[in-house]
């Protein structure tokens, strides 16, 4: 990707974002080719909305990678198994044909990983083509063939009932817990409150990426992520996965539950919400970002440490409500 790109650049790394926005339908014409002014910013916030992104209107690499995806189609090119793993748009409709199909491709999140590429080869397979897990022309037109069958993804819904399936409890629960910096004493708070319920829990207060956490918790095989972190917007709140294509059901009733536990503590409401990127998109298991305090506000910071008793407590009981509730 280019360097970041924000209002008052120009040049060739311009223009090519203003392409790429004009081709997601948002319209950047009332600035010239190749500068970034208003409208390049107004159509730069309009996709981040639209995508579940922060909202902040400068082209960094997370903005920069879901506009690369949003410009892949089905058919564009041939979707396999592969390292790293392909991601985009086409990769999201596959997973919501075959979900839609009862192959369970996993979430709906661009990203063609084991569920996908099982799901595709069953597909195959049950469509009487060679099984070899690589979507090409002749697997899309079976997929169109079959189309009229689709009834809606169930990828929700299973998630849920893996879910169910488990105890009903959160003893026995596997629970990645990783906190940012300035977050250790509260993600303690939270992995010892885990660990005095029942449930498996471990805690990662490394400070790394949302990549190395997400895989992190992917090889710990954990049943849910709660990360702990500060935000880039006033107050405070507790994200889940979701896009316009899947919302991860549990992870809504984690971050609802969560959510309004937190309420109880904090001097200002947490607002619930669902975005598409980082850590709640990489992780194989339902993730819940709690952001609580404005990046930089010592003030807010300053509060929380004070707090992050009740803090801990609230997103404890928060968690083994909504586990509870199935």
């Amino acid at each position: 990707m280019p360097a970041v790109l924000r209002r008052g650049g120009h040049g060739e790394a311009v223009r090519d974002l203003q392409t790429r926005l004009t081709v997601a339908g948002q319209q950047t014409t009332t600035d010239e080719a190749g500068e970034f002014g208003a409208a390049t910013e107004r159509a730069v916030r309009a996709f981040q909305e639209a995508r579940g992104l922060r909202v902040d209107g400068i082209v960094g690499p997370e903005t920069w990678s879901s506009l690369v995806e949003s410009g892949y189609e089905l058919g564009d090119r041939l979707l396999y198994r592969r390292r790293p793993m392909l991601r985009g748009d086409d990769v999201a409709e596959l997973q919501l044909r075959l979900n839609a199909l009862g192959f369970d491709a996993g979430r709906e999140d661009g990203i063609l990983g084991d569920d996908t590429s099982g799901a595709l080869t069953e597909f195959q397979r049950a469509a009487g083509l060679a099984a070899d897990g690589i979507c090409g022309s002749t697997t899309i037109a079976a997929l169109d063939r079959v189309g009229s069958f689709a009834v809606g993804s169930a990828a929700g819904l299973r998630e849920r009932e893996r879910l169910r399936s488990g105890p009903g409890r959160l003893e026995g629960r596997r629970v990645y817990v990783a906190a940012s910096p300035g977050f250790v004493a509260l993600g303690e708070q939270v992995t010892r409150g885990l660990l005095d319920a029942g449930a498996t829990a471990l805690l990662d207060a490394s400070g790394a990426g949302d990549s190395f956490v997400a895989e992190a918790a992917n090889r710990f095989g954990a049943d849910l992520l709660v990360a702990l972190r500060t935000g880039g917007e006033e107050g405070s709140r507790c994200t889940y996965y979701a896009s316009a294509r899947f919302r991860s059901e549990v992870g809504h009733d984690v971050a609802e539950a969560i959510g309004s536990e937190l309420d109880a503590v904090l001097p200002a409401t947490a607002e619930v919400s669902g975005r598409s990127s980082g850590v709640l998109r990489e992780t194989r298991m339902p993730a819940v970002v709690c952001e609580l305090v404005p990046d930089g506000d010592v003030g807010a910071m300053s509060d929380l440490v004070t707090r992050a008793g009740d803090a801990g407590r609230a997103i404890v009981v928060g968690v083994r409500r909504a586990i509870e509730a199935g």
